[in-house]
């Protein structure tokens, strides 16, 4: 099917490559034409590099107290993306704008969720029949038992990701443990940490440990979380206390034994959730319902980042195509290389009027420019064009059209452009400001991050066989005439 061409950059570019080409003096040899069009390039680069390189800092602060403002930004924020998604996918996201509404009550809500999480067999559950039965709080809480942890088996490990969001989405996490902390513990901790969870961490069955153990290993769990975790908000617990043997001599010499429960003791847990909710009640809801608006703000852009994919890619494959028939028609590199620049700076505004990053004509040559200098120094061009031609040398007949390897290797380039920018505009928060301009580092990465998912020998053989089916003609059969 014939492509129409309507976009000035494209016409405008490929055009003047053809045109530089007839005007090329015929005594000048291509490899002196190929030298200069490499060096011109890369000192392009090279200034376009020093022209946009910045430096930006980001520091992120835990802890820093919440105000209501702040959660409704996020909120609004989220609110966004849902309507954008409902815009864009032309269909209705009545679930997502259900859960937006129940984020805004929430701002109110006076019942704390505290959630119990922790390994297998720690006493989570005699713990949440305990508190609820003994425990005389205020404000209300609503005290839920997560899956345990930490079961080692395939089966449960999709159990153990939903007890583990059930732990982040609550406004407080008691995690439980019976001894020192274990490898998966800790980087459970961690996790929830880095989530801004607010945690306490309760050893239990401390009284299964002698006097001096119990203090040490309540000791050694304060200096392991000293970096995470208040001194006070790690704290000793009999739950379920074992039942212990009572001997009693007798006037008369004789002996009497019998086995005592123990009266369970979790003061120190109580008093620091008395503490913690007397003082923190309100900024724990303010924190989970920020944290339940930030996932449904990012469930909403995954979403949407899906369907601007999909609209995306055909327009890939189209200026993959575009370029690999430039590229081919060009014998000489240098001029090549003219029209695929032209071609990938359309290609940028096209892919950023689809992910809302709005680049004018100026500021669509300076990406494009950007991109092929990143290509050139992390050394894409040279890498491609060899794997390319490797595989046009298995088909001597392939192999011998001159422009073959310019052609495909041209297609190439240009989808790696593209899907590079899709993955670096679904990254992208707002519109990129046009006086910072790119991110350098992170377009690096992901143009090394795509390369490399590009690079497998069966994905280049079966491009390279689409992309001479493109170019070359394919031989017509031969009707015989009916005499």
């Amino acid at each position: 099917m014939a492509v129409k061409l309507r976009r000035p950059i494209l016409v405008g570019g490929i055009g003047l490559s053809f045109s530089l080409l007839l005007l090329q003096n015929l005594h000048h040899s291509v490899d002196q034409l190929s030298e200069f069009g490499v060096i011109g390039i890369i000192a392009l680069g090279t200034c376009l590099w020093l022209f946009q390189r910045q430096t930006k800092h980001t520091h992120i602060q835990l802890d820093t107290p919440l105000d209501r403002a702040t959660v409704e930004k996020v909120i609004a924020q989220a609110e966004g993306a849902v309507s954008q998604l409902e815009i864009e996918a032309e269909h209705q996201v009545a679930s997502l704008q259900e859960r937006i509404a129940q984020l805004k009550g929430e701002l109110d809500r006076q019942e704390i969720h505290l959630a119990v999480t922790g390994g297998k067999g720690v006493g989570k559950t005699t713990l949440v029949n305990l508190l609820e039965s003994s425990w005389e709080q205020q404000p209300k809480i609503c005290l839920q038992e997560t899956t345990a942890l930490f079961s080692g088996t395939d089966v449960n490990l999709t159990a153990e990701t939903a007890a583990l969001e059930q732990a982040i989405a609550s406004d407080l996490v008691l995690f439980v443990t019976n001894g020192d902390l274990t490898d998966p513990e800790f980087q459970t901790l961690q996790q929830l940490r880095a989530a801004n969870q607010r945690t306490v961490l309760v050893f239990n069955k401390q009284d299964q440990y002698l006097a001096d153990e119990r203090a040490t290993v309540l000791l050694s769990l304060r200096q392991r979380m000293s970096s995470t975790l208040k001194t006070e908000d790690v704290v000793a617990i009999t739950a379920s206390p074992v039942p212990v043997k009572v001997r009693s001599h007798q006037p008369d010499g004789s002996v009497e034994e019998w086995m005592e429960q123990p009266a369970p003791d979790i003061s120190q847990l109580t008093q620091q959730l008395t503490q913690v909710l007397a003082t923190e009640a309100q900024q724990l809801v303010w924190a989970s319902t920020k944290r339940a608006a930030i996932t449904l703000k990012t469930e909403a852009r995954t979403l949407l980042n899906g369907v601007r994919r999909d609209r995306a890619l055909p327009v890939i494959e189209q200026y993959q195509w575009i370029a690999a028939a430039a590229a081919f028609a060009n014998p000489v590199p240098a001029l090549d290389l003219l029209a695929t620049a032209a071609i990938n700076a359309q290609l940028v505004m096209d892919l950023g009027g689809i992910y809302q990053q709005k680049f004018s004509l100026q500021q669509a040559q300076t990406v494009a420019g950007t991109m092929g200098s990143l290509m050139i120094k992390l050394g894409l061009v040279e890498l491609s064009s060899k794997a390319i031609g490797t595989v046009l040398k298995s088909n001597a007949i392939t192999f011998v059209a001159g422009g073959a390897v310019q052609g495909v290797s041209a297609a190439y380039l240009t989808r790696l452009a593209g899907l590079s920018l899709i993955e670096y505009f679904q990254q992208q928060e707002a519109a990129i400001n046009s006086e910072t301009g790119l991110n350098l580092h992170k377009l690096c990465q992901t143009l090394q991050n795509i390369f490399q998912q590009n690079q497998q020998l069966g994905f280049l053989q079966g491009f390279v066989k689409q992309g001479l089916g493109r170019l070359l003609p394919s031989p017509q059969p031969q009707s015989s005439e009916i005499a």
